[in-house]
């Protein structure tokens, strides 16, 4: 027999080396450094204008959006468990970041980003992020359709270059009604300036996929706008251009009274930021064959939303449209990543003055894109047919976070995905009669066996499947509506890989009811595991005996 020995748990050190040292350990040579050159390059082109478009839809200026994607993103490519993890600005941060300013201010913001950073930190240290996993896809996919829902909606403005009399409502039904009526300020201009950049990012990514698209759609939108003169808003006439430089760091309001007030926003940045950055970590894994360290990765997005809110940024995760760009462009480490914010930083000190000619219906033209990208079509599709579990699961998530709150959005449809799991679970739990042993396996209590036949003294019955507490009611009715008692009965646990307390202890109590009525339980086929749950409720001899094999429950009983 072949014994299959478990390898050894890894070490602290190595859950939460950076795959940086990893990567410079495994030997890294000039032609990985041109590599990680071409794809960061790549990359800080996608994300210089994404970067400044998130920032100005979270109701903040375009500038904390790159100092966001430079520290921030620098932090989690050194620090983090990922080879290929591009961190930085995210689209499903918009709404939490929106909210969080109203309700605070920027100050207030930066506070529950740096306190999320301190979140994550915990989170990883403490090794959580290998829990996020159990996040219910429905729950994942109607949450980010939702959220893609919401960015679009907030850039309707922009898109069509409204003009409102107040201030633009947060509530997305209060938000359409005053939106509907502002339709007669439309301004063509600027409807075209969006229409312009939708088609030339979907069409450059269809006739050349590996050219930057997004540049190119905000360039080409920029520079009709200067060359016609075209009335429309910029980023010059809105924000007065962005800064050439990185601000000093500076520490947020830590006074108590302020921590509390951003406390849960905080929390609810920290769990959306484990959740995407995860998940892209995920996303890069199957597209590279590799394995990404979880705990590593959340420590290192901690360390960099505190990086970010010290120079004025804004939320920072893992971003799985650039973290695919990257490994689509030949990316062989993290140094990629440090290099996509480098680029970054020279792009701002070098061609800040340019970005005043960016129209604010380009970069709404390029969220909108974005925000399509987010609703997972065909991932809503399967699920909607899929059955009524997970479509519900979907729907209630979907909903409750465009019409509602996301963070009840996620805890309700992670509510819901785990009673539907337990359901199925207690569903698939089944407990059968087995044949009655012959009696030429039964021996009498000389030693000596009989004749071959059918024992009428031995019922046997069956359990499969997880047996926990959704299952232990179901499993106890069959077993208390028995109507011919046996002198020995045998439970078949072998195919039983877990065993929790509920159903413990209503074996127990079906042990003593046995036990007054003179009937001998004998369990057999458990796992050390489970034995160990049956021993400590009490299910032990003489109330019950333990045997291996159920040929064993009757010969030695």
């Amino acid at each position: 027999m072949t014994t299959i020995t478990r390898p050894a748990p890894p070490s602290f050190v190595e859950l939460f080396t950076p795959k940086l040292v990893t990567v410079l350990r495994e030997g890294y040579g000039l032609a990985g450094l041109r590599a990680d050159a071409l794809a960061g390059l790549t990359v800080a082109i996608v994300a210089l204008p994404l970067s400044m478009a998130i920032a100005m839809a979270c109701g903040t200026t375009p500038e904390r959006g790159l100092y966001s994607a430079i520290v921030g993103g620098f932090i989690v490519s050194a620090l983090g468990g990922s080879r290929f993890q591009i961190g930085g600005p995210a689209g499903a941060f918009i709404v939490l970041v929106a909210l969080t300013i109203q309700r605070h201010g920027i100050e207030g913001m930066l506070l529950a980003t740096f306190l999320s950073g301190i979140f994550l930190t915990g989170i990883g240290l403490l090794r959580l992020g290998t829990y996020v996993k159990f996040i219910p896809y429905p729950v994942t996919v109607g949450f980010t359709a939702g959220i893609g829902a919401i960015i679009f909606s907030s850039q309707i403005k922009d898109l069509l270059g409204l003009t409102l009399s107040g201030k633009e409502p947060a509530e997305i039904i209060p938000k359409l009604e005053v939106l509907a009526g502002a339709l007669p300020t439309l301004n063509p201009a600027a409807l075209g300036i969006s229409v312009l950049t939708v088609l030339t990012i979907v069409g450059v990514k269809k006739l050349r996929p590996g050219w930057p698209n997004l540049l190119i759609a905000v360039a080409l939108a920029s520079l009709a706008t200067a060359l016609f003169g075209l009335p429309v808003a910029t980023i010059g006439t809105q924000f007065g251009g962005i800064p050439s430089s990185l601000p000093f760091p500076s520490l947020p309001n830590l006074a108590p009274e302020r921590i509390l007030a951003v406390l849960p926003d905080a929390a609810a940045f920290a769990m959306l930021g484990a959740i995407e950055s995860l998940l892209s970590a995920v996303v890069a894994d199957g597209m590279t064959g590799r394995r990404h360290r979880s705990n590593c990765e959340l420590v290192a997005q901690g360390v960099a939303n505190m990086g970010a809110a010290l120079f004025g940024g804004i939320c920072v995760t893992g971003t799985i449209a650039r973290t695919a760009t990257n490994v689509r462009a030949g990316a062989r480490g993290p140094i990629s990543g440090m290099l996509h914010s480098a680029f970054l930083l020279a792009f701002m000190l070098i061609a800040a003055p340019l970005a005043s000619y960016i129209p604010l219906a380009a970069l709404a033209g390029v969220l909108a894109v974005v925000a399509w990208n987010m609703v997972e079509k065909g991932a809503i599709a399967a699920l909607l047919r899929s059955g009524w579990g997970d479509a519900l699961v979907l729907l209630a998530t979907l909903l409750l976070t465009v019409f509602r709150d996301l963070t009840e959005g996620i805890v309700v449809g992670f509510t819901l995905g785990t009673l539907l799991f337990l359901h199925r679970m207690s569903q698939a739990v089944d407990i059968a009669v087995g044949q009655p042993l012959a009696e030429e396996d039964v021996a009498d209590s000389a030693g000596n066996g009989h004749a071959a036949g059918i024992d009428p003294d031995t019922m046997v019955y069956r359990l499969s499947g997880a047996f926990f507490f959704g299952a232990a009611s179901t499993v106890g009715t069959v077993l208390d509506n028995i109507a011919r008692l046996p002198k020995r009965f045998v439970l078949d646990f072998e195919a039983v890989p877990f065993l929790d307390s509920t159903a413990a202890a209503m074996l127990e109590g079906f042990a003593h009811k046995m036990q007054r009525s003179g009937v001998r339980v004998i369990l057999t086929g458990t796992t050390p595991a489970i034995r160990r749950t049956l021993w400590n409720h009490g299910l032990r001899p003489p109330l019950v005996r333990y045997r291996h094999r159920i040929a064993d429950a009757a010969t030695r009983s």
